[in-house]
C-alpha cells in the first residue's frame, strides 16, 4: 500500500477528498470517547470535589436521586449581634387592658393596646420597667410578656404626660437581663444603633432593626392637650432604624448593647420615610428615678395660668395687656393662684412675662422649658414683666406644687 504524503509547503497541492473524510471519522470517534469518559467518570469527581471555603463546614449526604451534596454550617457573630444578645432579653412586651362591657354586672379587661418596655433594675424582690405614658395611658390592668413568652402582672408606678415616661413594676423572681445605661451624652451623627421592640403588637415580639443617628437634639412641638396648639417641645434622637407603632417604650441601643434611647414615636407622612425618634437616654434619668420614688415628676411650681402673647389677638395685646408696640411675644397671666409663689412675688392677671433668669421668654413653651428643665423645687427665679405698659421686675421662690 502507498502511503500518502502531503507537502504543505506547496500550497497548490493539498491532500485528497478521501484523507479529509479519515480525518472528520477519526476527530468524531474521539469526541464520543471523550464523552462517554466524562459521563462514567463525573460521579466520582462530584464526590471529591472541595469547594474553596467549605472545607470542614460539614457532612456530605445523599437526598432520594442518590446525589450527594454537602451540608453548610455558619457561625456568624458580629458586633450587631452580641449588642442584641446584650440587650434583647431586657426588652418587654406591655399589653394595656381596660375596662369594658359598661352595661353588663361584672366588668372586664380587654386589651386597648400593645407597646415595649425596657427592664432597667431589680430591687427588693422587684423589677422596674421604662416605657413611654402613651402606652400605660388609660390602663384599668396591665399584663407585661418576657422575653421567653411568659406573662406576668404589672402596676403602674408613675407616668409624666410631659416626657411621655412611665414605670411600671413587676414581680422579680421571672427577671433574669437589666439593661445597661449607655451616655446619650456621647452619641455622634452616623453611629450605629439598633431599635428593639414590638412592632404591630406580640406577633413579632422582640424584633430587631438596624440604623444610624440621624440628628441630636431634635425638638419636636407635642399638643398634649389635643386643642391643636403646641404645649411642649420634646428633645430627642433622630435615627433611621425602623420603628413602628409597637415599639413605644423599647429600647434604642448602641454597638455595645447600652441602652442609649427609649424609642417613643415616628412621623408617619406619606412624603417621609424613616424618621424614628426616641428620648435620650440621659435625658429620662431624672424623670425615671422621680417616677419610681414618688410616683410623678416634682417639678417647680408658680401658680399661674399662663397663654402665648402670640396667641392673643393684636387688639387685646393693645387694649388690654397694654404692651408697647414692639413687643409681641411673651407669657401673659389669666389667673394667678392663691398663696402661689407668682402671688407672695407680686405678679398679678394680664401681667406679661417676657424675660426669666436673663433669658428672654418668647412664648408658653419657652417658659416651661426654663421652669421644668432649669430650675428646682426652692430655687429663686427672677422675673422680667409689663404691666400697663411699664416694665417691671420681681423674684419668686419656686415651690411644689400642692395639688
Amino acid at each position: 500500500m502507498k502511503l500518502v504524503e502531503y507537502d504543505y509547503g506547496n500550497r497548490g497541492d493539498g491532500p485528497k477528498r478521501g484523507s479529509r473524510k479519515g480525518y472528520f471519522f477519526s476527530g468524531f470517534i474521539g469526541a464520543i470517547i471523550g464523552a462517554v469518559l466524562v459521563l462514567l467518570l463525573s460521579p466520582r469527581l462530584m464526590d471529591l470535589a472541595i469547594f474553596p471555603g467549605n472545607e470542614d463546614t460539614g457532612s456530605l449526604v445523599s437526598n432520594s436521586e442518590g446525589i450527594k451534596t454537602q451540608n453548610v454550617s455558619l457561625n456568624v457573630e458580629t458586633d450587631v449581634t452580641k449588642a442584641v444578645d446584650k440587650a434583647a432579653d431586657s426588652v418587654v412586651g406591655i399589653t394595656n387592658l381596660q375596662a369594658s362591657n359598661f352595661w353588663a354586672d361584672e366588668t372586664t379587661a380587654e386589651e386597648a393596646g400593645t407597646g415595649s418596655g425596657v427592664i432597667y433594675k431589680k430591687s427588693g424582690g422587684k423589677a422596674f420597667i421604662v416605657t413611654n405614658n402613651h402606652v400605660v395611658q388609660g390602663a384599668t390592668e396591665l399584663e407585661v410578656t418576657l422575653s421567653n413568652g411568659k406573662k406576668i402582672s404589672a402596676e403602674l408606678i408613675g407616668a409624666d404626660i410631659w416626657t411621655d415616661l412611665a414605670v411600671v413594676e413587676v414581680d422579680a423572681s421571672e427577671i433574669t437581663k437589666v439593661a445597661e445605661f449607655g451616655n446619650s451624652d456621647t452619641l455622634k451623627a452616623g453611629e450605629p444603633v439598633i431599635a428593639i421592640g414590638n412592632p404591630l403588637g406580640l406577633t413579632f415580639s422582640g424584633s430587631v432593626t438596624q440604623g444610624i443617628i440621624s440628628g441630636l437634639q431634635r425638638t419636636i412641638p407635642v399638643d398634649i392637650n389635643e386643642d391643636g396648639t403646641p404645649d411642649w417641645q420634646s428633645e430627642v434622637i433622630q435615627t433611621d432604624a425602623a420603628i413602628n407603632p409597637g415599639n413605644s417604650g423599647g429600647a434604642l441601643v448602641n454597638i455595645e448593647g447600652q441602652l442609649i434611647g427609649i424609642n417613643s414615636m415616628k412621623i408617619a407622612v406619606s412624603a417621609v420615610e424613616g424618621i424614628g425618634l426616641a428620648i435620650p437616654i440621659n435625658s429620662a434619668i431624672p424623670i425615671i428615678e422621680d417616677l419610681e420614688q414618688h410616683g410623678e415628676v416634682q417639678r417647680p411650681y408658680m401658680g399661674v395660668e399662663l397663654q402665648s402673647v402670640s396667641d392673643i389677638p393684636g387688639y387685646y395685646q393693645q387694649e388690654a395687656l397694654k404692651l408697647p408696640n414692639d413687643v409681641t411675644t411673651g407669657v401673659a397671666i389669666k389667673d394667678v393662684s392663691p398663696n402661689s409663689p407668682a402671688q407672695k412675688a407680686g405678679l398679678k392677671e394680664l401681667d406679661v412675662i417676657v424675660e426669666l433668669d436673663g433669658e428672654e421668654i418668647v412664648d408658653l413653651i419657652a417658659l416651661r422649658k426654663h421652669l421644668y428643665t432649669e430650675k428646682k423645687i426652692g430655687d429663686k427665679m427672677d422675673v422680667k414683666y409689663y404691666r400697663n405698659g411699664k416694665l417691671e421686675t420681681t423674684e419668686l421662690t419656686l415651690s411644689e406644687d400642692q395639688m
